[in-house]
């Protein structure tokens, strides 16, 4: 049988961590490698830090070896075993009534191993007040929880959170590493394997998709394709209404089909057959689920355009190394004679610039203005840099 780390890439030294630290658990570890109660695995977004968390929560309830046991395993990746907490979300924001059930969860004893484990995903979507509710469980937990909350940096979680956790950090994998696992794991031809890791930037999650959905990968490619077109103010608003249709669409195809299986599960569980009149008592349970829909499609959204900027800092970031002349290979190789024809029409200085416009844009949009109107500015402030 294979460990629960195997599924893991290019993270040999966190996971050395953890599972030192999974072991002793069970024989009475001392020092480094000894148990304690709360971890905070820390990570650029696609480095796995989810993934490690789980596999090292499998790691902690399992009865057998720390490599994790089978029934354990499939508990786990259903979020099913009853002495696993987990919290995360598809919003913007963590609610403090979230977090306070996951704490009040948190109280009981295991039933069926050593450990409570609690996860927290995305923890930095926690406001300090909701923050503040979390930090009474830490200070005084009950002696077998076991929290693991994930974010991208320690920055990211106020200071007294991370005073009373121990953080593991994990790397962004190698292209090589992701484009194997791809084909281990996925089944997914070489090529198109180490085409989608490049272009992902080793994000894991990314990658999986640009090698499983050959939508995806046409979207990034027209993507890059739009923004080497800009030639003109007219040009730019039209590409940014573009870009943002399809931003759309690809946060669509990711929750369309979550959210049918969603309703239909509902509808299931109330006792209602597929296309059925929901009865007018039951019609407020559908409305809940319909309103976090809502909010997820919000975040999805947030989330694509997101996905959009990357992959145009990506495209700037080719061209600006070959306007300075470095000889490292490019994110983009696909469309090598596009970017030598770009490094052409501009000089390092406006390309710069560009990606400074980028950077804003991203900034612009997290902070809640208008998406489209923060994409024409992009566009309109990198094409005015390019002219000068």
């Amino acid at each position: 049988m294979t460990a629960v780390w195997d599924e893991l890439t290019g993270q040999a030294e966190a996971i050395a961590v953890v599972e030192a630290a999974a072991s002793a658990s069970r024989f009475g570890g001392s020092g480094d490698s000894s148990m304690t109660h709360s971890w905070l695995i820390t990570g650029p977004p696609g480095s796995g830090r989810s993934n490690l968390a789980y596999a090292f929560a499998t790691a902690l309830l399992s009865p057998g070896t720390p490599e994790g046991d089978e029934a354990a395993r499939r508990q786990v990746a259903a979020r099913t075993h009853p002495d696993l907490g987990v919290l995360s979300t598809d919003r913007v924001i963590i609610s403090i009534d979230e977090v306070r059930q996951l704490v009040a969860s948190s109280q009981f004893s295991p039933s069926l191993g050593r450990y409570r484990v609690m996860i927290i995903e995305d923890a930095d979507r926690m406001a300090e007040r909701t923050s503040n509710v979390l930090l009474k469980a830490l200070e005084e937990p009950p002696p077998r929880t076991v929290w693991i909350l994930c974010a991208p940096s320690e920055a990211d979680l106020i200071p007294t959170i991370r005073s009373r956790a121990r953080t593991v950090r994990l790397r962004v994998p190698a292209v090589a590493d992701v484009a194997d696992l791809l084909v281990r794991r996925d089944g997914v031809d070489r090529d198109i394997a180490e085409r989608a890791a490049r272009e992902a930037q080793s994000h894991i999650g990314m990658a999986h998709r640009l090698a499983t959905n050959a939508e995806a990968r046409q979207r990034r490619a027209r993507t890059l394709e739009i923004a080497l077109g800009v030639g003109s103010v007219s040009s730019a608003v039209r590409a940014a209404a573009e870009l943002l249709e399809l931003a759309g669409s690809d946060a669509r195809a990711i929750t369309d089909e979550r959210e049918a299986d969603e309703r239909e599960s509902v509808l299931r569980s109330l006792g209602i057959e597929p296309g059925g009149t929901v009865p007018v008592a039951l019609r407020a349970q559908l409305k809940s689920l319909e309103e976090d829909q809502k909010r997820r499609a919000t975040r999805s959204l947030r989330d694509g355009i997101d996905r959009i900027m990357v992959d145009l800092l990506s495209l700037f970031r080719d061209i600006l190394l070959l306007q300075l002349g470095v000889p490292i290979e490019p994110i983009n190789a696909r469309i090598f004679p596009e970017l030598v024809a770009a490094r052409d029409r501009a000089t390092a200085a406006s390309t710069l610039a560009t990606m400074d416009a980028i950077a804003q844009a991203r900034r612009r949009i997290d902070s809640n203005v208008s998406p489209v109107l923060s994409l024409e500015a992009m566009l309109i402030t990198a094409i005015r840099k390019d002219q000068q």
